[in-house]
């Protein structure tokens, strides 16, 4: 099995549209596919990302400080999960309760790497 990160994108106030009930259901959703995929031994973790905080860049010679959301699409969230191949990690993302919720929902889906090729150097996991 192989290692992929989906990261979950959508608007900032993708889920504002919600009533409180159905922002429930969305929520039951999200913990229904989480423990589906610690059901099937796909899940390594999961979490929503606070929409506050700050993109930084430069570098030591001049720092530079953002907000995270100066457009529109931000990251709500990620899984980090267990797959055979890219096509069964996508048919996993399809899965995701965003999609059934919001039409603006877009999940990056990428392999991660485990050991640098060059330096045969492999990258701390503690899971």
């Amino acid at each position: 099995m192989k290692e992929f990160m989906l990261y979950v994108r959508n608007t900032v106030d993708h889920l504002s549209h919600l009533s409180a009930e159905e922002n429930q259901k969305f929520l039951k959703a999200c913990e229904t596919y989480i423990g589906e995929l610690q059901k099937e031994g796909k899940l390594k973790a999961a979490q929503p990302i606070v929409r506050e905080g700050k993109i930084i860049s430069g570098s030591k010679a001049g720092w530079k400080e953002a907000p995270f959301n100066e457009t529109n699409e931000v990251m709500v969230g990620y899984y980090h999960i267990m797959a055979n191949d890219l096509e069964e990690a996508i048919s996993i993302a399809k899965r995701n309760p965003e999609f059934d919720y919001t039409s603006t929902a877009r999940i990056e889906v990428r392999p991660i790497k485990m050991k640098e090729q060059t330096t045969q150097f492999v990258y701390p996991n503690k899971n």
